[in-house]
């Protein structure tokens, strides 16, 4: 019974459904201010690459992730992310002033600095859940939490369209502003008690590689981190095919919508059900068969089908979180607390940064190469994503060391 309700325990808690909380109102905003920004600057300029400035000058930061994670640290994580709340939300005023193509600067600088400060709440947030929620519920927490980002995927692109359209790009910032002023309330309201981090020896240099080298020295996480980050690349080179199966399938461009849609669905179901997953399977096999289904549903996409091509993309958006969700677990219960901040943020930049790698790559390919050979080859070539694993099991065996305190090895088939 205590398994079967894990996803109620982990809402019955309250510091604990206050942070699946900020990840609503958070989520919202950015996802809402993504798209409308690029919408901003297209209709200011005309211009198709300029609007695409935007979405690198947001997840430019996550390259710098290792440093600005090591300010997650050196403080208390609450108070931390309280303030790294309430600056962007003033920061976002400072759009107001964006009214022309001469300005548009502003708007660049204030959306590079909001992706730096994600990035310390990210790293901040990981911490201080890592030390709310029970160890063995943290594969439960981060499945809910992504199944609300991309719940929120599903409902704040439309919601931000309809507010641009009504009082243009001023409207969307301030109602961003309005989701970080709340988020920072949500976080001030938890009654988490933090004890004031040790002032760590070194220089910063070597502090901030200090979780780098943890993570690469660390028999269990490095496979991890390594399939995860692996995915996610041949991911990047898998997403300008999107548009190449529609054409085949005979849709217009506008049908992609419908596929990511199918796919956030996916999402959402693997997110709840993460938790017993990662319980009864561990890390590594959890890991391994997400990659193995999307390895399946890339390949079968170059069947034009209007069903398969919607079945593959719920098969995607189910298997694609798989890794990461075992890696940040991992990395969660692992991972001692002073290195908490710094570990996290340097397994989000391995993980996520070779996505917007692959963009660029596969954007170049599908306009080389027929789309339906590329699916067979990068679909097959998402297997290599298991070889990690595959050898990390074979070194440790089903019975690896158990991380301190209460922290569930690998194997632990409860």
């Amino acid at each position: 019974m205590r398994k079967k309700w894990s996803v109620v325990r982990v809402l019955r808690h309250r510091d604990t459904a206050l942070c699946l909380g900020v990840s609503v109102v958070s989520g919202f905003g950015t996802s809402a201010l993504w798209l409308a920004s690029g919408v901003w600057v297209k209709d200011l300029t005309g211009s198709n690459g300029l609007a695409a400035l935007c979405v690198l000058a947001l997840w430019a930061p996550t390259l710098l992730a290792p440093l600005l994670g090591s300010l997650a640290d050196r403080t208390r994580r609450r108070p931390l992310l309280v303030a790294f709340n309430l600056g962007p939300a003033a920061l976002l005023l400072a759009v107001l002033a964006v009214d022309s193509p001469h300005r548009l600067w502003l708007l660049f600088a204030v959306l590079f600095l909001y992706g730096a400060a994600s990035v310390v709440v990210d790293a901040a947030e990981s911490a201080l859940v890592a030390a709310v929620v029970a160890p063995d519920l943290l594969g439960d927490f981060n499945g809910l939490r992504m199944t609300l980002t991309e719940g929120m995927k599903l409902v704040a692109p439309p919601t931000g369209a309809v507010v641009y359209a009504a009082y243009g790009g001023h409207g969307v910032a301030l109602l961003d502003a309005a989701t970080f002023v709340c988020a920072a309330g949500l976080y001030g309201s938890m009654r988490v008690r933090e004890e004031r981090p040790r002032r760590a020896a070194g220089h910063w240099r070597a502090q901030t590689a200090e979780g780098a080298r943890f993570l690469w020295g660390h028999p269990e996480l490095r496979p991890l981190v390594v399939a995860g980050g692996t995915t996610m690349l041949f991911a990047g080179f898998g997403a300008p095919l999107l548009y190449a199966v529609v054409e085949g399938l005979g849709r217009s461009p506008a049908y992609v919508g419908v596929l990511y849609a199918a796919q956030g669905a996916g999402s959402v179901v693997v997110g709840l059900l993460s938790g017993p997953a990662l319980r009864r399977l561990g890390a590594r096999r959890f890991a391994a068969y997400g990659i193995a289904l999307t390895a399946v549903a890339v390949v079968a996409q170059a069947v034009p089908s209007d069903p398969v091509a919607l079945m593959c993309s719920a098969a995607i958006g189910a298997g694609l979180p798989c890794p990461l969700i075992a890696a940040l677990t991992a990395v969660q219960q692992r991972t001692p607390d002073a290195l908490l901040g710094r570990a996290s943020a340097t397994a989000a930049t391995l993980l996520f940064a070779p996505n917007a790698v692959g963009l660029a790559a596969g954007a170049g390919l599908v306009e080389l190469l027929p789309y339906q050979p590329l699916l067979l080859t990068l679909g097959s070539a998402r297997l290599t994503a298991v070889l990690p694993l595959l050898r990390a099991r074979a070194r440790l065996g089903e019975h690896t060391g158990r991380a301190p305190s209460t922290a569930p090895s690998d194997a632990d088939p409860t």
